[in-house]
């Protein structure tokens, strides 16, 4: 099957179903704290795979771009862009450890989007530095990861977890405790946490899995009839039987009135060099 043939067919929301039931839950969760704009406010999205959110984000209103270092990744992200006639989508290939080194990116945009990235990465702390430095004074972080209280979808979600950075999980996950810690050390101020992917997501994303360790194709096409029920039922059903979520969300923002930007600091260290 062509990587895009359903996006061909079905257009944007094709693109939420490519994998697991857990992308949807995701940008839904974006999606209402993206409204519909015509001011041509600036995204940048921190990791965006084959660019479902950055494309999303561009059909809203928003000049969007997607960054990932995977290269194949982005030529899938390109075309599927080009059928979607997104077009205030961009894509650029990016290690995101090395965002700092991108000082044309320094207070660029006025959101951040940061999706199941961070549990990748080994120093999370200079991540968020590296996030918050790209914000716009006054600009907000939408960012979700892994839940620290989860219950396993399957086994590997209970480790072991990597010890350095193969593209696997370096970690099982965060508390809202911890998330503040790195949002306050970063410089940004905590707004708000909520949660998303439940029972009835985990358990068709759990389906999915195991079909799809003996067929893609004949697993996409079994759960695709079941995908319909996790946006109706997930939140009523997870919280009468007291399951738990598997990604926090946190939504932050960078003060309008701070001591001194990244973006002075590095252009006064300029001015000394010269």
């Amino acid at each position: 099957m062509s990587q895009s043939l359903l996006v061909k067919i079905f257009g944007f929301p094709a693109t939420l179903i490519h994998g697991d039931t857990l992308v949807l839950d995701r940008w839904m969760w974006l999606k209402k704290r993206l409204p519909i704009t015509f001011n041509g406010e600036s995204l940048v999205d921190i990791g965006c795979g084959t660019g479902a959110f950055t494309i999303g984000a561009s059909l809203r209103g928003y000049k969007s771009l997607g960054l990932s270092w995977d290269e194949r990744n982005q030529l899938v992200a390109e075309q599927r862009k080009s059928i979607c006639n997104a077009l205030f989508a961009s894509f650029d290939i990016l290690d995101v450890r090395k965002l700092d080194s991108k000082t044309e990116l320094l207070e660029s945009f006025d959101i951040a989007v940061c999706c199941e990235n961070i549990e990748h990465i080994l120093d999370d702390l200079k991540l968020m530095k590296d996030v918050a430095a790209v914000i716009k004074p006054g600009g907000r972080l939408l960012l979700t990861t892994p839940y620290y209280y989860y219950q396993a979808i399957t086994g590997e979600d209970n480790g072991p977890f990597c010890k350095e950075e193969t593209g696997w999980h370096v970690r099982r996950g965060y508390t809202e405790a911890m998330l503040v810690e790195l949002l306050n050390h970063a410089g940004l101020i905590h707004e708000s946490t909520s949660y998303i992917s439940g029972f009835v997501s985990q358990k068709t994303t759990f389906y999915f899995r195991i079909l799809s360790k003996v067929n893609l194709l004949m697993a996409w096409i079994l759960i695709l009839p079941l995908r319909i029920f996790p946006p109706i039922f997930d939140r009523v059903i997870t919280d009468m039987v007291g399951w738990s979520y598997y990604s926090i969300c946190i939504e932050a923002y960078k003060p309008r009135y701070n001591k001194e930007s990244k973006k002075s600091e590095i252009l006064k260290d300029t001015r000394l060099v010269i």
